[in-house]
């Protein structure tokens, strides 16, 4: 597998760890995420911890997103609290991601090895959801009159 890395964005680091130290307070919010939209918005968003599961920080920053009319992802990065620095995505939200953006740059690593690669290099060979969908024109009926 080729890992195409890319500029790490550091300003997106540092708005996450910002987060994670200002708002993860408690068992339930340990994680923040922030990604760049591509009109150079920074989106952040925590983790809602639950014994049912939860969302992940990842994942309630797509909503927030959404919220924000920020549709176009760019690169996204989770930050752990307690000075854990960059945690990469768990395979859901990879899955989750790669659905959503596929083009998404994902920042991985610890310390001064961080880099920025392709969420695609993250989950080689995957289930495309998208590639698996109709569209429109296949699920409209075919006239035969």
């Amino acid at each position: 597998m080729t890992r195409r890395t890319h500029s790490v964005d550091h300003e997106l680091i540092q708005a996450a760890a910002d987060v994670a130290r200002t708002h993860c307070r408690g068992d339930n919010h340990t994680m923040a995420a922030a990604a760049r939209a591509r009109d150079g918005r920074i989106v952040t968003a925590v983790n809602a911890y639950h014994f049912t599961g939860g969302p992940c920080a990842e994942l309630v920053l797509i909503g927030a997103a959404a919220a924000q009319d920020a549709y176009d992802l760019d690169t996204i990065v989770a930050v752990g609290d307690r000075d854990r620095g960059v945690v990469p995505p768990c395979g859901r939200c990879r899955q989750v991601l790669l659905d959503y953006f596929p083009a998404i740059n994902v920042i991985v690593g610890t310390g001064d090895r961080v880099r920025a690669v392709s969420i695609t290099d993250l989950l080689p060979e995957s289930y495309v959801w998208a590639d698996h969908q109709l569209d429109a024109e296949q699920a409209a009926p075919v006239s035969t009159s």
